[in-house]
């Protein structure tokens, strides 16, 4: 096996983050889900900008995320996602290179919209996410590029993207070329929601070894078992997953992997200001450790930094210089 070029290549939704700060009587008001992600089609996203005041635009997704916050570790990243040869599509693509992503993915001319995620956050901190999809559902096998994911050491498969059929067939081919090269795969279960929805595929992606490492939170976790029980469930994904990852919030996190089980603590923070990005970017952390060979703690307590840098402020990009604060709390990258 080679020398990887890329440390990881994430395969995820090309979204612009539109983000603010709102009262709890307008998530009532908009008639969501606190705390949840929902799909919308254009008219319902329309509605909800029009009710939303001082928004931030970002350059967003999840897995984009998680690969920005890897770049910013020090590692080569690369990036796959779908957006429109638009203005929002620019910002992406824009701002993914900038941010060191190699991006090989061409941008579509024509079809739905590039897409965008409402994020309102909530004065505990708490996010909720409503999302129209656009363009980012477009991905397909053809825009899986052989050569990144073959010399990539991980690919990170973002579990919001596995609706549209065609990305479906986009992660397979993504996971077919990675083993092919003798590369390991990842997976992240996203949202409960999106458990809920595709449970068993999940499950077989698990258990037929196309992924390799599964990120999860509690309430991913607890609804792929269909348990209230955590010990339960954890025992489940410790027969299913090679190597498990999984956030507890406040509790911290866990890495199983064979007979070994570790765990950290969360990282103390003052104040939480928005969660938007936690689970996200604690992969980053986790995912520089395991390309670097710290171990699981130190991989996991990374990740935890990670996660504790991105709940102090508004949105899902650090604002912190990650290397620097990884190398300033002991962690040699």
């Amino acid at each position: 096996m080679s020398k990887a070029r890329y440390d990881v290549a994430g395969i995820g939704n090309a979204i612009v983050d539109v983000l603010a700060r709102i009262q709890d009587d307008l998530i009532a008001k908009l008639d969501m889900q606190k705390g949840a992600m929902m799909l919308i089609d254009e008219p319902r996203a329309e509605a909800i900008y029009g009710a939303m005041t001082q928004t931030v635009e970002i350059s967003g997704g999840s897995a984009a995320n998680t690969i920005v916050g890897c770049g910013m570790l020090g590692l080569a990243p690369g990036f796959i996602g779908k957006v429109k040869n638009d203005p929002l599509g620019h910002t992406f693509s824009h701002g993914i290179k900038a941010a060191g992503v190699h991006f090989p993915t061409r941008l579509a001319e024509d079809g739905p919209a590039t897409a965008r995620s409402f994020i309102l956050v909530t004065p505990d901190g708490e996010r909720t996410m409503n999302t129209y999809l656009g363009a980012a559902q477009l991905l397909s096998p053809e825009d899986v590029d052989e050569d990144t994911i073959a010399n990539a050491g991980v690919t990170y498969l973002e579990g919001y993207l596995w609706d549209p059929p065609p990305a479906k067939q986009a992660f397979l081919k993504a996971a077919t070329i990675a083993h092919g090269a003798g590369r390991r795969v990842a997976l992240t279960l996203s949202d409960s929601f999106c458990v809920d929805r595709y449970r068993d595929e999940f499950l077989q992606l698990l258990r037929d070894k196309v992924v390799d490492i599964v990120f999860a939170n509690e309430s991913e976790l607890k609804s792929l078992y269909q348990t209230s029980d955590f010990a339960t469930a954890l025992d489940a994904l410790r027969a299913d997953a090679r190597l498990a990852v999984v956030t507890r919030g406040e509790e911290g996190a866990l890495a199983a992997e064979g007979n070994e089980l570790v765990s950290v603590p969360a990282f103390p923070v003052a104040r939480v200001v928005d969660t938007t990005g936690a689970g996200d970017l604690f992969a980053s952390g986790f995912l520089a450790g395991l390309a670097r060979g710290l171990g699981h703690e130190a991989s996991l307590g990374l990740g935890a930094l990670c996660a504790a840098e991105i709940i102090s402020h508004m949105g899902a990009r650090p604002e912190a210089d990650l290397k620097s604060l990884a190398a300033e709390n002991g962690f040699q990258l």
